[in-house]
């Protein structure tokens, strides 16, 4: 088969998960030809990091005013968008427009108004759009979903869902750019959408009303102040007060995060370790979300980002009985070190409960790599030879958008005190 050509545009944390992939594993049915970022240095890391982790070929580099140009000299069949979630938009409506597809990072965007603006566009250029949801390859995902559309359960009725995010990983979030909710759509939109994804993937239906509450109640100034802290800084690196800090990130300690941030803050300026305790944080940590779906199925969603360990528990409830998952997962800091460790899971269990007979456990061979086994199912997927999915776990641009209205809409909420329809919001 012809070899598709790539090219990335965002070559931060996330972005080493595709690029290296396509010089690792996927020679033969795909190439990366060309990095786009705004930093040249962390393009430059990128670089290194194919020609001697991989014998890669070094590729070309364009900054973002370039992206254009770039276009039009390398000639890509898709643009991998890896970018600040806030730009995401930008770039994937740009490449429709300049005749090639699209994979994205998720969130697919942040707003109603850039979530338009992409639909507009696909329907305009007849281009396709991918939504990277890794999470739906996990094995234990799928088998939910095996579970479900098998009857096990009957019909489900409702959802519980509480995802904890613990203080090593959930922190991360508040040190970044993320903290901007400007730029991420705060959590229930850069990291719910995963799990709102899943909850549609599983029941086969999509959000009509969401209703939610949300504040910062642990992370920022005021928090720690309430604590009785005293003693603040702006970032780890360098600082001395930071020293004894357990939520503290020294860039300098770890190679890969010194190389791809400390050493490129000179040309944006960007700092990559923030205090999680500090001033001008926007986004929620703790967030509690109600969903009526089309199919009158009913989600209470839990998402916490301080807690003691990583993972998830889920309930489904249905006409013919109960299904049970608790999942733990390994924590990380992103881009600080094996990719594969990212969501990677150290503990499951799924339990079957039928209304009217013995409940049992159901066995699932897990998959190697991150995100529960599903990032290695995923790269393939995008990567190598077309397979037929009996699970169509293929996420589009309609996909992404329901996903990440939820969130969305229940930012909404938490802003206004009242419940919103999506379909006030966007026609899917």
């Amino acid at each position: 088969m012809d070899k598709k050509r790539y090219v990335q545009v965002g070559v931060g944390g996330r972005a080493r998960f595709f690029y290296e992939a396509i010089a690792r594993d996927y020679r033969e049915t795909a190439e990366i030809a060309a990095f786009c970022d705004i930093n040249q240095t962390r393009m430059d890391v990128a670089n290194k990091i194919l020609t001697e982790t991989h014998d890669y070929p070094v590729v070309r580099t364009y900054k973002t005013e370039e992206f254009d140009t770039m276009i039009g000299a390398e000639r890509p069949d898709v643009v991998i968008v890896t970018s600040v979630d806030r730009t995401h938009h930008r770039y994937i409506v740009r490449a429709l427009e300049l005749g090639c597809d699209v994979i994205t990072e998720k969130p697919m965007t942040v707003d109603v108004e850039k979530c338009k603006e992409i639909f507009d566009t696909v329907e305009r250029t007849g281009r396709k759009v991918r939504v990277t949801f890794n999470y739906r390859y996990a094995p234990h995902h799928t088998k939910a979903r095996e579970l479900i559309a098998g009857g096990a359960i009957g019909d489900v009725h409702s959802i519980h869902f509480e995802w904890l995010l613990n203080t090593r990983h959930g922190a991360d979030y508040f040190r970044r750019w993320h903290r901007d909710k400007r730029n991420s759509g705060g959590l229930l939109v850069h990291k719910s959408t995963h799990h709102f994804d899943l909850v549609n993937f599983w029941i086969g239906s999509e959000p009509e009303t969401v209703f939610a509450f949300g504040d910062l109640m642990f992370y920022g100034r005021e928090n720690a102040e309430k604590r009785g802290i005293t003693s603040f800084y702006q970032r780890a690196t360098g600082s001395a007060a930071a020293k004894g800090d357990p939520f503290a990130l020294h860039l300098d300690s770890n190679p890969n995060l010194k190389r791809m941030y400390l050493d490129a803050e000179h040309e944006d300026g960007y700092q990559r370790d923030q205090s999680v305790f500090g001033d001008g944080i926007s986004i929620e940590d703790t967030m509690g979300v109600i969903v009526r779906y089309k199919n009158k199925a009913i989600l209470t969603y839990s998402l916490n980002a301080y807690m003691p360990w990583e993972g998830y528990r889920i309930a489904f409830n249905g006409s013919k009985g109960r299904i049970e998952m608790n999942v733990t997962e390994s924590s990380y800091v992103n881009a600080g070190g094996d990719k594969a460790l990212e969501g990677a899971v150290a503990g499951k269990r799924i339990m079957v409960y039928p209304m009217f007979d013995t409940p049992y456990e159901v066995q699932v061979v897990e998959g190697e790599g991150g995100h529960g086994g599903g990032d290695p199912v995923l790269l393939n997927d995008l990567f190598g030879p077309p397979n037929e999915d009996i699970y169509n776990r293929a996420a589009d641009h309609r996909d992404g958008a329901r996903s990440i209205l939820t969130g969305i809409a229940a930012n909404q909420a938490i802003r206004t005190g009242l419940p919103v329809k999506i379909d006030d919001l966007i026609n899917i």
